[in-house]
């Protein structure tokens, strides 16, 4: 897998352009599969994770032309269904969880559709019962092969019907509605996922001929189509990937610009790193973090109260930032809880931490106390493995904050989710190398 070697306590500076989504990358790949005509897609992070769904699409017999480093059409008029049944395919789709994201257009357009249990990241259980249970109040027949951890579901016919989703699942409700969009009659979701990449999905599909109304709220109503058709897709920049770089800005005292961000698709992102005292300018559509020379304190409530940072689902604040929110509370004025509800083992990186040098008290599985040294005292450089793919890139911005060398091994966890990381973070000066 190799490792990265840091040399910490290092300035940066200069900009740096946010890669496509991943999450969304992961969702608007699998819907290329609804239509046998061409689907053009732009803005598609050169990731692990995203080439190994390439590739599942590729063996299903999806064509793949490739046009630039992050363009590509896709075409999906002659699917090998069979490819669902093979050794090859229950290895493959084992290895990367937004695989489960296929099930939801293959049973659509061919009746059928298989996945392996889904592997991903190891923060806690993740569970696909939203999914299934979207599916089958469509109509279709489940199935489970506990020896082979193995999923199915099948329908000669998709009936619309309303649901309430069990969880606001983010993949459960793309799935469904990949579903749905040629489903026969009305489909109804409430309690749907409303990210900004699932309303990209949607309004993709819509442009695709779905006929989709609700958008953007929890509660989505579907009708049915004979057909889908092609169209052109832009991936908006990675949300996850910006709030990261303003994490790295703040810890390192350095000043950053974000290029194109999207404002509009931020949400609470800004506002949260403002409570821990990070100054956040919008310069047109771009982001700018100066210096933070002086360190920056965090607020407490109204009444006097510490801070409490928690996820929750959008319009909540991410829980795929709370632990960059985590490793920045560490050198601020003040304490803050970091609260993560959404999962229960996405904490445990935080002994590194300590190790490093933070004051970090976990509470339990869920909630941590970050009292932060202001800077007063760096954190200590050391030898880390990375978990999964955040809490492996908050190790690696305390291990470019801290004095000395680090060296993070098992990186293929952050080259799941950030693309060419190491050549872009030496653009803004940062001594990083990685090495076998």
């Amino acid at each position: 897998m190799g490792a990265f070697k840091i040399t910490g306590g290092v300035s940066l500076s200069g900009a740096i352009q946010p890669q496509g989504a991943k999450n969304e990358a992961l969702q608007v790949l699998c819907a290329v599969l609804l239509t046998p005509e061409p689907v053009t897609i732009s803005n598609v992070p050169d990731i692990i994770d995203v080439n190994k769904l390439i590739d599942i699409l590729v063996e299903l017999g999806v064509k793949v032309e490739k046009h630039s480093a992050d363009s590509y059409t896709f075409q999906a008029d002659d699917v090998d269904i069979d490819y669902l049944q093979s050794d090859d395919f229950k290895l493959a789709g084992r290895g990367l969880r937004g695989s489960i994201m296929i099930v939801g257009p293959l049973l659509a357009r061919f009746g059928k559709g298989f996945i392996p249990k889904p592997g991903g990241d190891k923060i806690g259980r993740r569970r696909l019962d939203t999914h299934f249970q979207g599916f089958i109040k469509l109509g279709a027949t489940f199935r489970y092969n506990k020896e082979e951890y193995f999923y199915g579901v099948e329908a000669d016919e998709l009936q619309g019907a309303f649901m309430l989703l069990d969880e606001a699942s983010v993949t459960g409700t793309a799935n469904i509605v990949m579903a749905a969009v040629i489903a026969k009659g009305t489909t109804t979701i409430y309690n749907a996922a409303c990210e900004p990449y699932l309303q990209q999905l949607c309004n993709m599909l819509v442009r695709m001929g779905a006929n989709i109304s609700g958008i953007g709220s929890n509660l989505l109503v579907i009708k049915g189509v004979e057909s889908l058709g092609g169209t052109e897709h832009r991936i908006l920049p990675d949300m996850i990937e910006i709030g990261s770089w303003i994490g790295l800005a703040a810890l390192t005292q350095s000043a950053l610009t974000i290029k194109d961000v999207s404002w509009q698709y931020l949400g609470q992102i800004p506002d949260v790193f403002r409570r821990l005292g990070i100054t956040i300018e919008q310069k047109g559509d771009d982001m700018f973090i100066p210096a933070h020379m002086d360190g920056y304190e965090i607020q407490s409530y109204i009444d006097g109260s510490v801070m409490t940072i928690a996820d929750a689902p959008w319009p909540g604040f991410t829980p795929d930032l709370l632990s960059i929110v985590l490793v920045v509370a560490t050198q601020a004025r003040g304490s803050v809880l970091i609260h993560q509800k959404m999962f229960e083992s996405r904490l445990f990186f935080v002994d590194k931490l300590i190790d490093m040098g933070a004051k970090i008290i976990l509470c339990d599985p869920h909630r941590a106390n970050v009292i932060g040294h202001d800077f007063k005292s760096t954190l200590k450089a050391t030898t880390m493995t990375s978990p999964d793919i955040r809490a492996g890139i908050s190790l690696l911005i305390a291990a470019l904050s801290a004095k000395g060398t680090s060296t993070i091994f098992n990186i293929g966890q952050i080259d799941r989710g950030y693309q060419d990381i190491d050549t872009r973070l030496r653009r803004l000066g940062a001594q990083i190398e990685r090495i076998s």
